[in-house]
């Protein structure tokens, strides 16, 4: 297994219709969840990874696995809770801008995700174990969880990448700040966004940001600059690496954790830092052409086409 990853999906309702979401009539149903979004970009550009969450037992949990499956992830850990249900998020459409975005999670099946909903071999055989501040922020059982498996990742020596990926509407700066300062100083990658960086850090330099990361322990950093592209850095060395400009994008739900997929690949592969850099810059850009969470992350022939990398025939 080359990345195990764990996490919330829930049910996703994208409104057919932009506008207020009291005007909306028509709904197209999918998945949303940021962990299971990297599994998915991951398997889609040639990886073997597994995803893990506890889900209801009820059509909408069936039917995560059921889409999650159908993306050739392993979910045969996956835990379907008898007595919660599976948490939704809807959607409100404006041109152009970043959706509002309505989440129906509290106590949902994931929020009582748990240390014993961990397979410790099933971390021990991965070569990356991903984890978010999404899953950290549900809930003090889904966290222990969190630290449970950094344990386990470590004393089996599986590198661990960390995307911060703050969520106000989960928890407050006060309460994340210290926790996340916490889980960066355990990881080996990290994978924030300038703005979140400059939250955890107070400072909005790339390079002081990344500097501070690498002083903590990570031996990766990766700072997502949107569409300015990213700065990366290693204990040798770092720079910043152009984004790939977007003149109309659908929606940019999904693009950090495309890029965070993008970026793992490349580590998979034995890119350079610069190289894994610009597939991740790739994957994240070419996520906001399509309308949904998950269904714009490219094939890796796709997405060595968009880098010019490769030539496409189209008939």
């Amino acid at each position: 297994m080359d990345v195990v990853t764990f996490g919330e999906t829930m049910v996703l309702f994208n409104p057919d219709s932009n506008g207020p979401l009291r005007y909306a009539h028509r709904f197209t149903k999918s998945i949303g969840g940021a962990e299971s979004n990297v599994a998915i970009a991951l398997t889609r550009l040639g990886h073997e990874v597994g995803w893990f969450s506890r889900v209801g037992n009820d059509e909408f949990g069936k039917y995560i696995k059921s889409v999650i499956r159908g993306e050739g992830v392993d979910v045969s850990r996956v835990v379907e809770d008898e007595e919660r249900n599976t948490g939704l998020i809807f959607k409100e459409r404006f041109m152009h801008t970043d959706p509002n975005i309505y989440y129906y999670r509290k106590n949902s099946a994931t929020s009582f995700l748990n240390v014993d909903d961990l397979d410790y071999d099933y971390i021990k055989q991965s070569k990356i174990l991903h984890i978010t501040g999404i899953t950290l922020a549900l809930s003090k059982l889904a966290r222990e969880a969190v630290y449970k498996a950094i344990e386990i990742a470590k004393k089996e020596k599986v590198l661990i990448s960390f995307d911060p990926n703050m969520r106000f509407k989960l928890w407050s700066k006060e309460e994340a700040k210290p926790i996340l300062l916490d889980i960066a100083k355990k990881v080996d990658i990290i994978l924030p966004g300038i703005s979140e960086a400059e939250m955890l850090l107070g400072i909005n330099n790339p390079k002081e940001i990344s500097n501070r990361f690498l002083d903590m322990g990570c031996n990766t950093v990766a700072i997502k600059l949107g569409k300015e592209g990213c700065y990366v850095s290693d204990k040798n060395s770092g720079e910043f690496c152009d984004g790939y400009v977007i003149d109309k994008f659908e929606d940019t739900v999904g693009a950090g954790d495309g890029f965070a997929a993008g970026f793992l690949s490349g580590i998979l592969k034995g890119l350079s830092l610069k190289e894994s850099a610009q597939m991740a810059n790739a994957v994240g850009a070419m996520a906001t052409l399509v309308r949904g969470d998950m269904e714009g992350f490219p094939t890796t022939s796709q997405v060595m086409e968009f880098m010019g990398k490769e030539k496409y025939v189209d008939r």
